[in-house]
């Protein structure tokens, strides 16, 4: 499946629990089709005492979310949006967003 999401996305949750708030893409888990966004879809994890947490006790943990469930931000309205591909002149490919504003560059042509 093809990825629209990168990591430091901004995104819009669509679906679920936490519908529409959005976060930043921390990690992408592309075999799973899954992405784990700060703040959303939070679980709790019980930790023992160590050097890391001295007290133990319980801590919020991101839990992936599937990749169909959330969409990038587009600048021009802090909405979610659908996106699709442009390849330019100079053969760069950018992420544009369906209004037409571009929301990142993806890839820059190879220098020969």
């Amino acid at each position: 499946m093809a990825m629209h999401i990168k990591k430091n996305d901004m995104v819009q949750v669509i679906a679920g629990d936490y519908k529409g708030t959005t976060g930043k893409v921390l990690r992408v888990l592309r075999e799973e089709n899954k992405v784990i966004v700060q703040g959303i879809n939070l679980a709790k994890k019980h930790v023992k005492p160590s050097r890391k947490s001295p007290s133990g006790g319980r801590i919020n943990i991101e839990q992936p979310i599937h990749v169909s469930n959330i969409q990038p931000v587009n600048p021009k309205t802090s909405k979610g949006s659908r996106v699709h591909y442009e390849v330019g002149k100079d053969g760069s490919k950018q992420r544009v967003a369906k209004d037409g504003t571009k929301i990142s560059v993806i890839r820059h042509p190879k220098k020969k």
